[in-house]
C-alpha cells in the first residue's frame, strides 16, 4: 500500500518538473530574442527532459491510484541577464536534488522501490543539470560575456544560407 506521503511527493516532483519545463521554454524564447540561437536550442533540450520528468512522475502517481494535479510549483520568471537565468536555475536543479533525495529515503521506508528508483534516476539527471550549469558561470566568468555570447550564436554563413 501506498503511503501518503510518497503520493504528496511525487505530486510536489510533478509541479517542480512543470514549473522547469516552462521555465526553459521561457528562457529558449528570450535566448532566441537575444540572437543567441544555439544556446536557446540547449535549452530546448532541457526543456524536453524536464517534460519527460514530469511524464515519469504523472504515470507513476497514475500507477499508484493517486489523482496528479498538474500544476506549476511557481511561476517562471524572465532572467534579466545570462548570469542571473544560469544563476536562478542552479539553485533550482540543487533544490530538486536535495528533494528527491530525501524522497527516495521516504520512498525507500513506504517499501516503495519504484518510486525510490525513479526519485533516485531523475536525481543523478538533475545533477547532469546542475554540473552544466556551473560550467556555463564558470565559462561565463572566465571568457566574459561578450566571448560567451558570440560562442552561442549562429555563425553568419549558416544564417546566410537559410
Amino acid at each position: 500500500m501506498t503511503k501518503p506521503q510518497t503520493l504528496q511527493n511525487l505530486q510536489q516532483a510533478l509541479s517542480m518538473e512543470l514549473t522547469a519545463t516552462h521555465q526553459y521554454q521561457l528562457h529558449a524564447a528570450v535566448l532566441d530574442d537575444w540572437g543567441m540561437d544555439l544556446l536557446a536550442t540547449q535549452m530546448r533540450s532541457e526543456l524536453r527532459e524536464e517534460l519527460d520528468h514530469s511524464e515519469a512522475f504523472l504515470v507513476r502517481i497514475l500507477f499508484l491510484k493517486g489523482e496528479p494535479k498538474l500544476e506549476l510549483e511557481k511561476t517562471p520568471v524572465q532572467a534579466k541577464s545570462l548570469k542571473e537565468m544560469f544563476e536562478t536555475d542552479l539553485k533550482d536543479e540543487q533544490e530538486a536534488i536535495n528533494f528527491y533525495t530525501e524522497a527516495s529515503i521516504q520512498a525507500s521506508e513506504d517499501h516503495d522501490i519504484g518510486t525510490r528508483q525513479l526519485f533516485e534516476r531523475i536525481a543523478l539527471e538533475e545533477e547532469g543539470h546542475m554540473s552544466w550549469l556551473e560550467l556555463q558561470l564558470d565559462l561565463l566568468q572566465r571568457m566574459g560575456e561578450p566571448a560567451y555570447i558570440s560562442k552561442h550564436m549562429p555563425s553568419p554563413s549558416a544564417t546566410e544560407s537559410a
